[in-house]
């Protein structure tokens, strides 16, 4: 019985399969945890350049209309793809600062799911200071996309991303 031991310690045939039992779990985590990073991520990026475009084509405008905003949401829209669009709120509001330095809303539009639209000569109270002075107007584009995991065991709850976007009209004092 000894030399039988001794035979099965030296005998090393199995020792790569071993080796890929252990390691395996670990780089299938590495592997589907990285995935999930970069969908996140690209997710994040389109809802960020999702509210860059809609705030800059509404800037880009002399004048809009509501059926001009509704074709802007859909840009929007497309922008977010692959993901779905379901999840995308989408509000773009015209903001002036009046002359005692309160930044009220002109007018304002959402797609009518999480982000509506701003209640006219309301207070947007969250400007960075100094963005614009007194009499000058900027047209604010605003995002939130609900990102799901495709992993939904993993991270069971809704990941918000918002984005704002302020940009000044590009061819009037105010759109």
């Amino acid at each position: 019985i000894p030399g039988a031991v001794r035979r099965f310690w030296r005998d090393a045939r199995g020792v790569s399969a071993i080796e890929f039992a252990l390691i395996a779990p670990l780089m299938l985590l590495i592997y589907f945890g990285l995935v999930e990073f970069c969908q996140g991520y690209m997710a994040n990026r389109r809802a960020s350049h999702t509210a860059s475009i809609v705030a800059d084509l509404v800037a880009q405008s002399d004048a809009t209309t509501t059926q001009d905003l509704t074709s802007v949401f859909a840009i929007g829209d497309m922008i977010m793809r692959p993901f779905p669009s379901s999840p995308l709120s989408i509000r773009v509001s015209s903001v002036t600062i009046d002359a005692n330095g309160a930044a009220r809303v002109d007018w304002s539009r959402g797609n009518n799911k999480a982000l509506t639209a701003r209640v006219k000569n309301s207070v947007v109270s969250d400007l960075p200071p100094g963005l614009i002075e007194k009499g000058e107007s900027l047209i604010l584009g605003e995002t939130e996309f609900k990102y799901t995991s495709p992993f939904a065991q993993v991270i069971k709850t809704p990941i918000n991303f918002n984005r704002s976007y302020y940009l000044r009209p590009r061819t009037v004092d105010k759109v």
